[in-house]
């Protein structure tokens, strides 16, 4: 990948999923029927940003549509308890970025690692800085709080925010900008 790549975002995420953490997903013995969810690095996608929606390319060829024109956010956004996020952190040429799911348990290991989606599971009160500018932390039960700096991130940060019943979107954007 070439220096204006998103493999630069992608790297501090392996340092923020620390040993102790890997061990524990690693010692967890399932129970009958109980599926183990696991971090998940995410790999580069490709991303078109239309004026209908961000249409997200998998690794394996599919692709999705987050339709809608995002809203703008500044400093932080906190959702709703028990909302899907993602998190998409685009390079600067804006054509490819990283997804990362938070806190999601539907989605299995594998089918992240194929479509080369990322994870990060976090506790109660926990916060991580999942990509240069970006942080995510659990709160107030099952609420997720995204912190993200547009300029620090070094391209477009965009949430993702669903559930069943309703979906939005989201970009980061500086103050001024707003």
């Amino acid at each position: 990948m070439n220096s204006t790549g998103c493999s630069d975002i992608i790297n501090p995420l392996f340092t923020i999923i620390s040993d102790d953490k890997r061990r524990a997903f690693s010692e967890q013995a399932p129970t009958a029927g109980m599926v183990v969810h696991n971090d998940v690095p995410p790999r580069t996608l490709g991303v078109d940003l239309r004026p209908e929606g961000v249409v997200v390319t998998y690794a394996d060829g599919r692709s999705t549509l987050y339709r809608g024109v995002p809203q703008k956010v500044s400093g932080s956004l906190r959702t709703s308890p028990g909302k899907q996020t993602h998190v998409l952190v685009t390079d600067p040429t804006e054509t490819e970025g990283v997804l990362l799911y938070v806190n999601d348990l539907k989605t299995a290991d594998e089918i992240l690692e194929d479509t080369g989606v990322g994870r990060i599971l976090l506790d109660e009160g926990e916060r991580e800085e999942v990509f240069p500018g970006v942080t995510v932390s659990r709160t107030d039960g099952l609420r997720t709080t995204v912190e993200a700096d547009p300029e620090e991130a070094g391209g477009r940060v965009f949430v993702f925010v669903e559930d069943d019943w309703e979906e939005a979107s989201y970009e980061f954007v500086n103050e001024d900008d707003e």
